[in-house]
């Protein structure tokens, strides 16, 4: 991503929260926390994946890959807003702040199309059980899994690379703690039509189409599910898709929260919601992959066994 020449701005100021001292101390110590969470819990499903040949399955894969990018994508952000709370008035370079925005879009990008490919994979193996070996195989897992990551850099290098040639020779403060795509557009002293539009159509493909497919999909799977006679031939059925289908419901949940709810037209209140909607966007960024894996354990069987069967042998070698 080459930098515009006509741009004046050599950084960016984050605001983060630094008009509220009290309430950056009390929430580096909560997303810190957070942070850790994260990377113990993902990084324990990516080792049991890894670890267990009963595990070297599509849906173990594809949960895999999820983890990683969890980890990813909070990494590309969380330590820059740790920082800021220590550091009033955070400087960023604009150099820095490119490669942030571009590995936090490109993991959100991605994350979309994975769930799709995911809710695929759970509708092939209910839906289509006696094919799913065949269908499913590694040598379509694979390119399918690569496919989601190659496309959502895609994106991300594109929406970046527009963002990164507008000129900004103004105010140069990010109301945000992060350099967060649509703060950055609004200090840009050129229009930005192109950028929205852009925006607006990458939204239609990597938010809007997966989500399609994954409601089609589960439309099949629940009527497949609703299909098999006995009470525990559902339970089981559904056993193996409930844990993927909360995680998509946290995730599509939380962002249609976040850019649904209606803004308050009180001037009074506009700092209030300001720093609320701050505050949505940094616990969006963290809650999710906080609670993936936390969901994926309690809710499978396979994964707890694995995991009690790790422990064992690391605390209580024989």
């Amino acid at each position: 991503m080459k930098l515009a020449n006509q741009s004046t701005v050599a950084g960016f100021v984050l605001l983060g929260l630094s008009d509220q001292p009290k309430l950056e101390k009390m929430f580096f110590m909560l997303i810190l926390l957070m942070y850790l969470v994260i990377l113990l819990g993902n990084g324990v499903l990516i080792l049991v994946t890894v670890s267990d040949y009963r595990l070297h399955t599509p849906m173990y894969f594809f949960l895999g890959n999820l983890s990683f990018l969890d980890i990813c994508y909070t990494t590309s952000s969380v330590p820059l807003v740790l920082d800021g709370f220590l550091t009033p008035r955070k400087t960023i370079s604009f150099s820095a702040c490119a490669i942030q925005m571009f590995l936090s879009f490109a993991m959100g990008a991605t994350e979309c199309v994975l769930l799709g490919m995911m809710a695929f994979d759970r509708y092939v193996a209910i839906c289509n059980p006696l094919r799913y070996p065949v269908v499913m195989r590694k040598a379509v897992y694979v390119p399918m899994a690569v496919s989601s990551w190659l496309a959502g850099g895609t994106n991300s290098l594109v929406q970046i690379s527009l963002a990164v040639q507008l000129p900004f020779c103004g105010d140069n403060v990010i109301n945000h703690f992060t350099c967060e795509v649509l703060a950055v557009l609004k200090l840009a002293c050129a229009d930005i039509s192109i950028n929205v539009v852009s925006m607006g159509v990458a939204n239609v493909i990597f938010l809007g189409v997966p989500v399609l497919f994954i409601f089609v999909s589960y439309i099949f799977i629940l009527t497949t599910i609703l299909r098999i006679p006995s009470v525990e031939g559902r339970k089981k059925a559904f056993s193996t898709c409930s844990a993927h289908l909360t995680v998509v419901v946290i995730f599509y949940g939380t962002i249609l929260f976040m850019y649904g709810k209606p803004k308050s037209k009180d001037p009074l209140g506009a700092d209030k919601q300001d720093v609320s909607d701050k505050l949505i966007s940094l616990f969006y960024g963290v809650l999710t992959p906080m609670l993936n894996p936390i969901i994926y354990s309690l809710r499978n069987k396979d994964v707890k066994v694995t995991v009690k069967n790790l422990v064992n042998q690391k605390c209580f070698p024989k």
